[in-house]
């Protein structure tokens, strides 16, 4: 058999053969996109909020001198949360579409699932001991 046959039937690795799994497997790497712009969204107001309302209150005083970090821990909490909440509905699709073998953990999008709680969790106990 010449070469050029049989580089034409070799499929990727991992990928499913039904282009209607492998439709439903990048809408689901989107939605998981969508979920970590959502997240990275919730740490940044998080944050911009908690060091502005923290900078107005260190120049007067505030009615509730505990909501600047309050503010920022709730928007981190729940950015992290839907980090969460995302890479379980992901992991859910897959394991439906019984493709949890073949893509396990190094798929990149849930790398950066990984990374962005991590960071999540970091800012939020960062804002709650006000170490920043």
């Amino acid at each position: 058999m010449p070469v050029s046959e049989t580089v034409s039937h070799v499929k990727a690795p991992g990928l499913p053969s039904d282009m209607g799994q492998i439709r439903t497997i990048m809408a689901a790497d989107r939605t998981l996109m969508a979920w970590l712009r959502t997240a990275l969204s919730m740490f940044s107001f998080g944050f911009t909020i908690y060091k502005f309302l923290e900078g107005i209150g260190s120049h007067r005083d505030l009615a509730h001198p505990n909501s600047p970090q309050q503010v920022g821990m709730f928007l981190t909490g729940m950015g992290t949360l839907a980090i969460v909440l995302g890479t379980i509905s992901y992991w859910a699709t897959l394991k439906d579409l019984k493709q949890t073998e073949e893509f396990r953990l190094g798929r990149p999008i849930l790398i950066m699932a990984l990374m962005m709680s991590i960071a999540g969790v970091a800012l939020f106990v960062t804002i709650a001991t006000r170490l920043i």
